[in-house]
């Protein structure tokens, strides 16, 4: 690993092996993950792999959701540089201006909060 990959995170995205997190990298897992809002909750974090802020702000979400007791809501992950299309489609599905970091909070199929960047807490899902 080398010193930049050290201090601004290599390509290899740590989030990924985290247990909570459900990525989605088709149309299909939105619509499975849209589904599932109305049985509870959702949350999507919409990540740039490529911007320190957005490593930044989802490192500091990882650390709040592992030190909860309750997420309060069945966790998405979508790296939007890979999935731009897929993003794109939650913008527009959502009447939700694109952002990136952003978390947008589902329930039984629409959006019912979102943040970005520094904004971004496990107080937006448990609100």
């Amino acid at each position: 690993m080398s010193f930049f990959d050290k201090i601004f995170g290599g390509k290899q995205e740590e989030s990924l092996s985290k247990s909570f997190w459900i990525t989605i990298e088709s149309e299909q897992d939105l619509e499975m993950a849209i589904k599932k809002s109305f049985e509870g909750k959702i949350a999507i974090f919409k990540h740039s792999t490529s911007c320190f802020i957005s490593k930044t702000v989802l490192r500091n979400f990882e650390k709040e959701i592992e030190e909860a007791e309750e997420q309060g809501a069945v966790l998405y992950f979508l790296d939007l540089l890979a999935y731009r299309s897929i993003s794109n489609k939650i913008a527009e599905d959502f009447a939700i201006r694109h952002e990136s970091p952003q978390l947008i909070v589902i329930e039984n199929g629409k959006a019912i909060n979102d943040a970005s960047h520094q904004d971004i807490t496990l107080s937006q899902i448990t609100s």
